[in-house]
């Protein structure tokens, strides 16, 4: 028998489901995951993101910020099984987050409006799909808002997607407003309600030609993989309707064509129909199984998307069953061969947890207590299993310097630091011996935003945040010859004698430090030639201007000894006063790192970024195609590391937020005048 939408009862039924929102930035995937919570009745009522009131983003800090900054999780049941959604962050900086959750999805929707602004940060979402063969929807949200027809929006959005975008519904309008939809596959024609299920009435008459038309293009492009089907519409033949949504489940599953859903969540509006297409045309545990090539048989195997600390319940392993079953109390084994036992398992909805007693193949919990467990690990009930496949993090584009406020919340900063970064690993932590910082990199300027406050209101350390210093290095531009260094002291009984006589020069750039031996005649006894060097390189680690200096070649050449009174010490001592004697007349001068830089941004934006490198006293080397990405372009640059320090926000501000670079160290260059005075003058006064 055929269900009211004339899907066959059970087709597609596969267990718990495990879906993933995603789209851009406020493209209302919060607020469609609590339209479906509220459609199925999981809350009694629809909350607000703006109101504060919703399942998801229930955080403080998305709660201050009013925009998704970690994957939210929520559950459902819907004609007999479980469907868990996982509504990911649209912003750029949050993506990481989705990345932990996808490999272990069954299929996605995603979420976007008909903005042709928003199309590059459609495109970044699509790419991380489609390279995952991840089955999507495309739910077309803010229908009721929209300014112009669905089947004209569609080829703006287009570009955005390497496999065609598939028509399922068409809106029906009334003066200027959507107040139904048209289902081509079902043929049926239905009427909005505010939170509730659509009303089924007749296709109208004035929307009949169109109608057709949308059909016929739907079929036509199932036809391309559907040769009987396509003799059909030759033959002007009314397909059966079942084979009809077999083909659209097809080409969903096999990554043929996206299939377009339109609806309005804040209203509501078409999530029956989004649920029933999931129900009938994702695919279940054996097909996602299948695709990620994990044996139906073996061991016991979950993979973890996402790790929590909590307050109360403490680290929290947001896990997807792919094999098997856990239960409290199991003996887990990571990816590592490092074991733990689960302490409790739990379903999420938000921000709350329900203790289960066990965890089924295809379920989504969060197992207790696994301290050995990370992100992107696979759980093993025996045997260390590998992990799904993940691509690399993306490079850090901003940093922070981070100390404590209270000197006695170091420790505690460290522990915080490192539950910070376990949670997101996109998140870097280093440590700056030499300018004794600590470093945080993350992906821009909300993500690091949020981090502090969770340091802060999570894990309860103030903290100071300022941007890092610049590694500045100095070398000399004159040769110094014969510069001799003494240190004598005589307070009684053994006293402290060492004489050398070096020679100082500049090296080419990038050869660092030499150090060469030309004593002749036991001047300087062979055991102190290694004391000469250590005094050299301890006077270099700061020299006259206050930096660090390279590119310097010290050669001994002379010197003189005592046979009670020379040690190591003095020797070192002897050399750190030749090289202060002769180095400020060496003609020294600042050198400042500068990296060699790749932009990516959308093709239209790439005059803004040459700008923006050119504003930064950056040099242009030159722009080309992006490999792979149509519309975007890739600036190669070398931009000076102090002009970097907020060059990612300049740079989404002129991309609509999708702009990115890698950055890394290329040479260091010559730096004078008023700017390298300024750097001196702050360093020597910081000293």
């Amino acid at each position: 028998m055929a269900d009211s939408n004339g899907s066959m009862d059970g087709r597609g039924r596969g267990g718990p489901r495990c879906i993933a929102l995603v789209g851009p930035f406020q493209s209302g995937k919060t607020t469609l995951l609590e339209a479906i919570l509220a459609r199925m009745g999981a809350v009694q009522r629809q909350g607000s993101v703006s109101a504060g009131t919703s399942v998801g983003d229930g955080g403080a800090e998305a709660r201050a910020h009013a925009m998704s900054v970690e994957a939210n999780i929520a559950s459902v049941d819907f004609m007999g099984d479980t469907y868990t959604f996982v509504d990911c962050p649209g912003s750029v900086e949050f993506l990481p987050e989705m990345r932990g959750v996808l490999p272990a999805i069954d299929a996605a929707v995603v979420v976007c409006e008909a903005d042709e602004k928003k199309v590059p940060a459609l495109q970044l979402v699509l790419r991380e799909l489609e390279e995952r063969k991840i089955p999507r929807f495309l739910f077309l949200n803010k229908i009721d808002s929209g300014s112009q027809s669905v089947r004209d929006t569609l080829p703006v959005l287009q570009p955005a997607s390497r496999v065609p975008l598939l028509l399922r519904q068409i809106p029906i309008w009334k003066d200027g407003i959507a107040v139904g939809y048209i289902d081509l596959a079902l043929e049926r024609a239905f009427i909005y309600q505010e939170h509730a299920a659509s009303r089924v009435v007749e296709i109208p008459p004035d929307e009949r030609d169109q109608e057709k038309e949308a059909r016929f293009s739907m079929l036509e492009r199932l036809s391309d993989h559907d040769d009987r089907l396509m003799e059909e519409l030759l033959e002007e033949v009314e397909p059966p309707r079942d084979r009809v949504f077999d083909d659209l489940a097809h080409e969903l599953r096999d990554g043929l064509a996206v299939p377009v859903l339109i609806g309005s969540a804040l209203h509501g509006n078409g999530m029956l129909r989004l649920m029933k297409a999931l129900r009938h045309e994702a695919p279940g545990m054996a097909q996602t199984l299948a695709r990620l090539g994990v044996p139906a048989g073996g061991d016991p195997l979950g993979h973890v998307m996402k790790t929590i600390h909590t307050a109360h319940a403490g680290k929290l392993s947001l896990t997807r069953v792919l094999r098997g079953g856990f239960q409290d109390g199991a003996v887990l084994t990571n990816s590592a061969g490092d074991s733990g036992r689960v302490a409790g398992l739990s379903r999420l909805m938000g921000q709350t947890a329900q203790k289960v007693p066990v965890a089924a193949l295809g379920d989504t919990v969060a197992l207790g207590r696994l301290d050995m467990a990370r992100t992107g690990d696979a759980l093993s009930a025996g045997k260390p299993a590998k992990p799904l496949p993940a691509p690399p993090l993306p490079a850090p584009v901003l940093a922070l310097a981070l100390h404590a406020r209270d000197r006695k919340d170091d420790v505690k900063l460290s522990a915080a630091l490192q539950k910070l970064t376990d949670e997101d690993p996109s998140l870097i932590v280093e440590q700056n011996t030499e300018l004794g910082e600590t470093i945080l990199r993350g992906q821009g300027e909300m993500h690091l935003r949020v981090a502090v406050e969770r340091l802060s209101s999570k894990f309860g350390v103030a903290i100071e945040a300022y941007p890092p210093q610049v590694g500045y290095r100095e070398t000399i531009r004159k040769a110094a010859n014969g510069v001799r260094g003494r240190h004598k002291k005589q307070s009684g009984g053994h006293g402290q004698f060492g004489d050398v006589v070096v020679d100082i020069a500049p090296l080419p750039r990038g050869e660092g430090f030499a150090f060469i031996d030309k004593v002749t005649g036991g001047a300087v006894p062979r055991q102190y030639i290694p004391s000469v060097e250590e005094g050299t390189r301890q006077y270099l680690r700061r020299g006259p201007l206050g930096f660090p200096v390279v590119d310097v070649g010290v050669t001994l050449t002379d010197g003189s000894y005592h046979t009670v009174d020379s040690s190591d010490m003095a020797f070192q001592m002897a050399a750190r006063i030749a090289m202060s004697e002769a180095m400020p007349a060496c003609q020294p001068v600042l050198l400042e790192p500068v990296l060699s830089v790749q932009i990516s941004v959308p093709s239209e934006a790439t005059a803004k970024a040459n700008a923006i490198v050119s504003s930064r006293r950056g040099q242009i080397l030159g722009f080309d195609a992006r490999d792979g990405w149509d519309g975007w372009d890739v600036v190669q640059a070398l931009i000076p590391e102090s002009e970097m320090t907020d060059l990612i926000i300049e740079l989404r501000s002129a991309t609509a937020g999708v702009g990115t670079f890698c950055a890394k160290f290329d040479h260091l260059a010559e730096l004078i005048g008023r700017q390298a005075d300024q750097i001196v003058a702050s360093r020597q006064a910081a000293q």
